[in-house]
């Protein structure tokens, strides 16, 4: 054989050997495996055996728990019916007591009607009165009591309040009038001018009285000039006319030319200045008072009340003397100063358009302040200084105290003596008309007023409720500058005759 094929047999035999190699191998490892095999299912048929005797030991628990169970159920079961047959033998027991109560209530309650009526029927036969009569009487005399205890009561009050308020309110009113100080703006329906000289009444009255009938028919004012010896004398019912005169009058005499074209030259220049004149009032009555930043309407409305009076008091003087009254009792009291300045100042601007607008001159006020950016705390003064209106702050009732401080100064306001004596009769029948008074004086100028009442008819503890009624009707139906103070008396008089 040549050297290749034993090359080839050598490599076949070699192949062999190898395959039989892992032949052999694989045997082994298959051994192997089926041991471990073997082995892993005897260790799984031990745990199978003992689970199955664990569960069978838990089958024996179990059962003997639904053994248990069952007996604790019929012991549950009796439990309970011995309750339900305690309970329903309760409850008729309860059924039995409570009709044995129901009954022995209605028994009492029988006897305690008939006890009651039997003591009614010998009260009433000893007192004398009825049940109804005894309870209205009994009823009467607690009002009586409580009454008589809620006056007393009203009268401590009254009097501890007077006694701390009236010393402290009197300084301070007091303080603040003297620290002001200012004139009375009463006026009348005349204008005095002063003559420069004697012969300016000649010119005056001009050739044959021509000037004089000139300027009297364009103006619409009287001039007198014999009245007084060195001046002349405006006389006319319109402040505006009488105003007007006076600028023209002044400028003819400031100019001393005096004829009929003159005249009509210096009305028309009086006329044609109103509105700035009116402006410059109501700017120098602010700056007076201390008030600033008041829109340019309200200013020109303000100005207005130059020519306005009540019961002769300048208004917008009077308006600038409030104004420096209530900041006064502001500082006292330590209220707000300003607002208490700004709402006196502007508290009868309405009167100036009450002839224009419907409403009382507190609600135009109030509304024109509203229009023209005041504060709410102003417009409720303005709104509220005659109790139209409750006052919401104290700068508001220092308002209403700083106006009647100022229109009740003596020499500040006047009347008509008709309008007096009608006013006075008018305050003393009002009066007399309430139940009890015997008589109604009107003393001090109306300022206070007496009433003398039926000692049979009020009684002591009724006295303050009827001067407060009094005050109260006064308030509501009278009007009237200032204040009035109501004083009750009561007086009881015995007389007898010897013989």
């Amino acid at each position: 054989m040549d050297a290749g094929a034993i090359a080839t047999i050598v490599g076949l035999l070699g192949a062999c050997l190898v395959a039989l190699v892992l032949v052999l191998v694989a045997r082994r490892e298959a051994g192997v495996q089926r041991e471990q095999a073997e082995r892993d299912v005897a260790s799984i048929k031990d745990d199978a055996r003992t689970m199955l005797a664990d569960v069978e030991r838990r089958e024996r628990r179990l059962t003997e728990r639904e053994q248990q169970l069952a007996s604790d159920r019929a012991a549950a079961d009796e439990l309970e019916r011995r309750t339900r047959a305690d309970a329903e033998a309760a409850a008729e027991a309860r059924r039995a007591a409570t009709r044995m109560v129901e009954d022995a209530e209605r028994d009492t309650a029988r006897r305690a009607a008939e006890a009651e009526r039997a003591a009614l029927a010998e009260l009433e036969s000893v007192t004398g009165l009825t049940a109804d009569d005894a309870r209205a009487e009994l009823t009467r005399r607690i009002a009586a009591d409580a009454q008589n205890d809620a006056a007393a009561q009203v009268r401590r009050a009254e009097a501890q309040a007077r006694r701390t308020a009236e010393g402290r309110a009197r300084r301070i009113v007091t303080t603040a009038v003297q620290r002001l100080a200012v004139p009375t703006s009463s006026q009348s329906a005349l204008t005095v001018l002063a003559l420069p000289s004697d012969e300016m009444k000649g010119r005056i009255i001009g050739k044959e009285g021509r000037n004089i009938r000139s300027f009297e028919a364009l103006t619409g004012v009287n001039v007198l000039i014999d009245d007084q010896p060195d001046a002349v004398v405006l006389s006319c019912f319109d402040t505006e006319r009488r105003e007007v005169a006076q600028v023209a009058l002044e400028a003819l005499m400031a100019d001393g030319r005096i004829h009929p074209q003159r005249i009509e030259q210096a009305y028309a220049e009086a006329l044609a200045g109103a509105d700035e004149r009116t402006d410059a009032a109501g700017h120098e009555a602010a700056e007076r008072a201390g008030v600033r930043g008041l829109h340019p309407t309200l200013v020109r409305t303000l100005g207005r009340l130059r020519l306005r009076t009540s019961y002769g008091q300048n208004v917008l003087e009077h308006l600038v003397e409030t104004a420096l009254l209530a900041a006064a009792l502001a500082a006292e009291v330590g209220a707000d100063v300003e607002v208490s300045r700004r709402g006196a100042f502007l508290h009868d601007i309405g009167k100036a358009l009450t002839a224009e607008v419907a409403g009382t001159h507190a609600s135009v006020g109030a509304d024109l302040a509203r229009r023209h950016g005041e504060s709410a705390t102003v417009v409720n003064a303005i709104a509220a200084h005659h109790d139209e209106v409750p006052p919401e702050t104290v700068e508001a009732v220092l308002v209403q105290v700083a106006d009647a401080i100022s229109a009740a100064r003596p020499g500040a306001r006047r009347e008509e003596l008709d309008q007096y004596v009608e006013r006075i009769d008018k305050l003393e029948q009002l009066v007399a008309a309430h139940a009890g008074v015997r008589r109604a004086l009107a003393m001090s100028a109306g300022r206070e007023v007496r009433v003398v009442v039926e000692p049979s008819e009020v009684d002591d503890f009724a006295l303050p409720q009827l001067a407060v009624a009094i005050a109260r009707h006064i308030e509501a139906d009278l009007a009237y500058p200032g204040e009035i103070k109501v004083t009750v008396v009561r007086e009881m008089r015995a007389s007898a005759t010897a013989g």
